[in-house]
């Protein structure tokens, strides 16, 4: 099984940025924990604060992969591409958040990805990571 993990703008600064809301560990130092735990899948990282570039990875994997977990960050709320883009595919996508969106400010409770994705989790902390993979092999 092939797992492409896809995050957004300033997921690459975890463990820096607001350790209240996101946590003190970086998304590679829990990578190598995820790898750990499913050593027999193939869990592909990629992350961009770019949303074009985000859209392409989602192209290139979409049709290949067997699922495909995606923390978009902000762009969450704001990219009509990005949900064309999963609409696109055939590989699910499930669409995470480290934090409970619906418990922060009132622009962050409307998703514009949700609606093309298989599934949301949200507020797990990096653990919602683990919560999609954990739907996608229930859907194998």
């Amino acid at each position: 099984m092939r797992i492409q993990i896809i995050n957004g703008p300033n997921i690459n600064l975890l463990g820096k940025r607001e350790p209240s809301i996101y946590g003190a560990v970086s998304f590679e130092d829990y990578l190598a924990e995820l790898r750990q735990a499913y050593p027999d899948i193939e869990l592909e990282y990629y992350q961009s604060n770019i949303e074009g570039e985000m859209i392409d990875k989602i192209h290139e994997t979409g049709f290949d992969y067997d699922g495909i977990v995606l923390n978009a960050g902000a762009y969450t709320h704001t990219s009509i591409a990005l949900q064309d883009a999963i609409r696109a595919v055939t590989a699910p996508v499930i669409e995470v958040h480290i934090s409970n969106v619906h418990t922060r400010e009132e622009f962050r409770h409307k998703s514009m990805i949700s609606c093309a994705c298989v599934g949301v989790i949200c507020g797990f902390g990096l653990h919602s990571y683990r919560l999609a993979i954990e739907a996608l092999l229930m859907r194998k």
